[in-house]
């Protein structure tokens, strides 16, 4: 939950006061990881399900920035596709201990 948070933080900072670009609307892009805080902290399966899909348009925007942004964007960037690759994996992880834990439960 605290890479989601800092995930969440990054896209705040970067749109509204680091390196904001135009008025600062894109920072609506951290809306669907602020929905996802509450299904983590439950550890509710979907949550992390989808949550690991919507995770590759993170990372997609920090490739894209990346390579055509300059300074502290692009800096930005590759701490984006860092984060948003920690907390995939994390997902990753989550979800199938927990599948093996079921199916070890259910034999």
């Amino acid at each position: 939950m605290a890479i989601t948070v800092g995930l969440i933080a990054l896209g705040l900072m970067w749109e509204l006061w680091l390196a904001p670009t135009g008025r600062g609307t894109l920072a609506i892009k951290v809306l669907p990881l602020a929905f996802a805080l509450s299904g983590l902290s439950k550890c509710r399966m979907p949550t992390y399900r989808w949550l690991s899909l919507v995770l590759w348009l993170y990372f997609a925007e920090g490739v894209v920035r990346a390579s055509t942004e300059r300074g502290t964007s692009a800096v930005l960037a590759g701490l984006e596709m860092i984060l948003s690759l920690t907390l995939f994996l994390a997902c990753v992880v989550h979800v199938r201990t927990r599948l093996r834990g079921a199916r070890i439960a259910a034999t």
